[in-house]
């Protein structure tokens, strides 16, 4: 009996991963039901005691003053054992699943798609336990059957009935996390990922800096004919993704972060973080790309407000805004760098707004206000 008393537990140990003072504990918990079970009917007043030495497997249980043995145990009472034996065992399996992978949010998992339901995707995460990514979740290039691969980032760890994974395919970090996967000088601390802006299941930029002149970052993600980048491509299932280099210099930032397009000049204001970049005409289109996507993920990356334009546009900006008499040159061009560049856009800004602007106090942001309102209704 004792023998195979420990036999059982070494198994449980071994094969739930759980810790054996935790399953002593619950074999205690579940006899002292079963004696009390006892006690009622032979002495319901009498103290209940159960000792089980963890080293040879002896148990010895006392109602009272008189130990009893384990025949006197009916079935009732071993059932009950059971019960709360296997109740404790189920406990400490949540537990360690929780403690498990409550300290890995935020980091990078992996597993194999293992059911696929209305409401996300199952992943059997390495065996130990599943893991959710909600629909809402996934990328729009995640098209899975089941057995496929994939890697996810885990961004909460729920103790519901059952500790509950869920991971995400569309957080920013996830990329983060597959570069330091596949760049060891990620990993080893030379080139750091500076920023990151994503569109999920479009495109993502990624900013870089090599803290050794001897490496190259960008060089360094992309990896010999593209592989590490490849590599990151085909896990988030063709999502594009540009690696542009990290600069102290904001205008050598902003110029990398619009890259494909060349730009002319950039004009910056680094109290409101704004920048006016000027680009030939040719250059338009790429600069601010599809749907105006390029742009939009430079200035995310760059953690600025970035204003597209050609230097035409930029003329008839001014041009226009000169038209209003309560704007000077010098003020028009003002406006024009803040992001003002049509008298509509006048007709729709507030006082405290334009006050913000260097050289245009309270009085002079009302007048020129309430004259684009003016020219805009006449236009109408």
């Amino acid at each position: 009996m004792n023998k195979e008393f420990l036999s059982i537990l070494e198994q449980l140990e071994r094969e739930k991963g759980l810790d054996k003072k935790i399953l002593v504990e619950a074999v205690k918990q579940a006899l002292v039901i079963a004696a009390k079970k006892i006690a009622k009917i032979t002495a319901p007043h009498a103290e209940v005691k159960v000792e089980v030495n963890p080293d040879n497997g002896e148990i010895h249980v006392w109602i009272g003053k008189e130990e009893i043995v384990s025949q006197e145990f009916g079935r009732i009472a071993a059932q009950t054992a059971r019960q709360v034996i296997i109740q404790k065992i189920r406990e400490a399996e949540k537990d360690n699943i929780y403690n498990e992978f409550k300290d890995k949010v935020g980091q990078i998992m992996g597993g194999l798609v293992y059911r696929i339901e209305k409401n996300g995707v199952i992943v059997d995460l390495l065996g130990k336990t599943e893991g959710i990514i909600p629909k809402n979740l996934l990328s729009p290039l995640d098209k899975f059957k089941l057995g496929d691969r994939l890697k996810a980032l885990i961004i909460e760890v729920r103790r519901d009935k059952r500790p509950q994974v869920i991971l995400s395919r569309r957080h920013e970090n996830l990329v983060k996390k597959l570069f330091e996967l596949e760049v060891p000088e990620i990993c080893e601390g030379i080139v750091e990922i500076k920023s990151i802006a994503r569109e999920v299941g479009e495109r993502t930029k990624i900013a870089v800096y090599s803290k050794d002149e001897k490496v190259d970052c960008v060089g360094a993600c992309v990896g010999i004919r593209g592989s590490r980048v490849k590599n990151i491509i085909e896990e988030l299932r063709g999502e594009k993704i540009d690696i542009v280099r990290w600069h102290e210099d904001i205008k050598e930032f902003i110029k990398a972060a619009l890259s494909p397009a060349v730009v002319s000049k950039i004009e910056i204001d680094r109290k409101t973080k704004r920048a006016q970049v000027i680009v030939p005409s040719d250059q338009l289109s790429l600069a601010i790309g599809k749907k105006g996507q390029n742009v939009r993920l430079a200035s995310h990356l760059v953690g600025w407000e970035i204003d597209v334009r050609t230097k035409e546009m930029l003329t008839e900006s001014l041009k226009e805004l000169s038209k209003l008499k309560s704007i000077t040159k010098r003020t028009a061009q003002v406006l024009v760098n803040a992001g003002y560049c049509k008298v509509k856009d006048l007709a729709k800004a507030n006082i405290e707004d334009l006050k913000k602007i260097k050289g245009i106090g309270e009085k002079k942001a009302e007048r020129i206000i309430e004259e684009a309102k003016r020219i805009s209704d006449e236009n109408l």
